[in-house]
């Protein structure tokens, strides 16, 4: 019996985890899409629409607009990288967004520049032993 009522347990919790698991994912997608939008909208033009650094608008720009993509943007902490899309970068043309979009909105536009970098394996073989 309480062999019984241990395995229920574990599989109500199960259930939930999934669940709340499930939620998180759809909420990530969610904001990654709302970010999308907002970046294509105030970004793509000057970051390109992969976030190398090489918009349209990027040619007239001194100094050019950063690659998101870099290993310089990758190593910085979310906090980081909020302050500069809420303060913008200074000497250089990228503004500040919080007088424009949300914290939410924001968060967003992390949450979708975060998804642009994607690790592969390397092509290179490994050292011999």
């Amino acid at each position: 019996m309480i062999r019984l009522n241990i395995l229920r347990v574990m599989a109500i919790c199960t259930v939930a985890i999934l669940n709340t698991w499930g939620q998180v994912r759809t909420a990530a997608s969610t904001s990654q899409t709302q970010g999308h939008d907002i970046y294509e909208r105030q970004c793509a033009t000057c970051h390109g629409t992969e976030g190398r650094g090489d918009g349209p608008q990027s040619i007239s720009l001194s100094p050019r607009p950063g690659s998101l993509l870099s290993a310089q943007i990758s190593a910085k902490t979310d906090q980081e990288l909020m302050r500069i899309i809420a303060n913008g970068k200074p000497r250089t043309a990228m503004p500040g967004w919080k007088d424009s979009l949300s914290d939410e909105e924001q968060r967003a536009v992390l949450a979708y520049i975060r998804s642009l970098i994607r690790f592969s394996r390397t092509m290179t073989p490994p050292p011999p032993h």
